[in-house]
């Protein structure tokens, strides 16, 4: 995975373009939370893993090493998503590639809100924004890219219906 400083907006942004779904049940959120939590599994990652639409939690997992303060950056990084309507790490991005830092500039609680990776929206053709998918425990970049995996997986699995 390229380090924090070497992620770009465009890079970024190419992602959630590609990662659009065609739908999203009660079924494909715990289709999306399994394929997660099977991913971390083999990698042994000590992460939480939330799954949302709107308000409502669909599905919620912590594997062993993780702990409640894992839920609280879910939350924290989630209120990111909901606010910006895009995933934490490219909310991060862009503030970097303005030279400052979200915390610095954001006029947000960072108690409350975190620019952090690992939590990305999920987006269906027509609807747009209905909610949210999270990991929490590993460094912010492999967060984001176990969520990109996982959706990347999802969408595949809706192409072989």
């Amino acid at each position: 995975m390229t380090s924090v400083e070497k992620t770009s907006v465009e890079e970024l942004t190419a992602q959630e373009a590609a990662l659009v779904l065609p739908r999203f049940t009660y079924e494909d959120a715990w289709t999306l939370g399994t394929i997660l939590a099977d991913l971390a599994r083999e990698r042994r990652a000590p992460v939480a893993i939330d799954v949302r639409r709107g308000a409502q939690q669909l599905f919620h997992c912590a594997l062993p090493g993780s702990s409640a303060d894992n839920d609280a950056w879910i939350d924290r990084k989630r209120r990111v998503v909901e606010r910006y309507g895009v995933s934490s790490f490219l909310v991060g991005a862009r503030f970097r590639a303005k030279g400052t830092t979200f915390e610095a500039s954001s006029r947000l609680d960072p108690d409350v809100y975190a620019a952090h990776g690992g939590s990305f929206p999920i987006a269906v053709t027509g609807a747009g924004v209905i909610g949210s998918v999270t990991v929490s425990g590993l460094p912010q970049a492999e967060d984001h890219a176990l969520v990109v995996l996982g959706l990347e997986r999802l969408l595949a699995a809706y192409g072989a219906e």
